[in-house]
């Protein structure tokens, strides 16, 4: 598998898993369950899955009005989307490729 494959798949997973969270959270709100923590949900938004958490704050109507949290997972989605115009520059994307392919190396040989 490529570097970039790699950090493909880790993104659509961590977003899916992100989202499902989400909904699963909304689900145990709803029912008056365990809830899953604030700082699980951010933590999982700032590794990469911020995508899949507003997506499924939209679909599931779930912690849109909740404040620090909609303020912290605005501010972590700035930070991606700076992230992702950031590699648009030849020197930066250069320095991330070579993160991810050591990453790759060290991990599968």
């Amino acid at each position: 598998m490529t570097p970039l494959a790699l950090a493909y798949t880790y993104l659509a997973m961590l977003n899916l898993v992100t989202f499902g969270l989400f909904w699963w959270d909304k689900q145990c709100a709803i029912h008056r369950r365990w809830r899953v923590p604030e700082s699980t949900l951010l933590t999982l938004c700032l590794v990469g899955g911020a995508f899949g958490a507003k997506t499924g704050q939209g679909v599931f109507r779930h912690k849109t009005r909740k404040e620090p949290f909609r303020s912290s997972l605005n501010a972590i989605m700035v930070l991606h989307i700076a992230f992702a115009a950031a590699l648009l520059l030849p020197g930066f994307r250069a320095q991330v490729m070579a993160v991810l392919h050591d990453t790759a190396a060290a991990l599968f040989g």
